[in-house]
């Protein structure tokens, strides 16, 4: 795995855009553009496709860490600087109260990605 997969997966997992990056590389003194940037995502043939060096990644992992810890003299609250994961629109609690009925865990079991087939020669009875 090269340095720019995981620059790609780093940035698809986070869900950060490209001046969110260049903000996260500013945090260690560290000045790029986002067209350096973009060539750093671009396929391996790609005439204006660029290698990604030891030297800006580890940057990017040491900005990474004090954008979501802050530093040693200015620590960042986890509770606030982390991304929260989804939640569902109904509570838990809702949904523990009441058991599913036994048509419920059938229809969950059915396939809703394949359409009913209907077949041309149906025997009539």
């Amino acid at each position: 795995m090269t340095n720019n997969d995981i620059l790609k997966k780093l940035r698809v997992a986070l869900k950060l855009r490209n001046d969110e990056i260049v903000d996260i590389l500013a945090l260690v003194d560290f000045k790029i553009t986002k067209s350096e940037l973009g060539a750093f995502f671009r396929k391996e043939d790609h005439p204006n496709y660029v290698e990604c060096g030891d030297q800006i990644l580890r940057n990017f992992l040491n900005g990474m860490v004090i954008h979501y810890r802050g530093t040693k003299e200015n620590p960042i609250d986890p509770e606030t600087s982390l991304p929260k994961p989804v939640t569902s629109a109904q509570p838990k609690a809702h949904k523990a109260a009441t058991p599913p009925s036994y048509k419920d865990k059938q229809k969950r079991k059915i396939d809703q990605d394949i359409s009913p087939v209907r077949y041309k020669n149906k025997k009539k009875s």
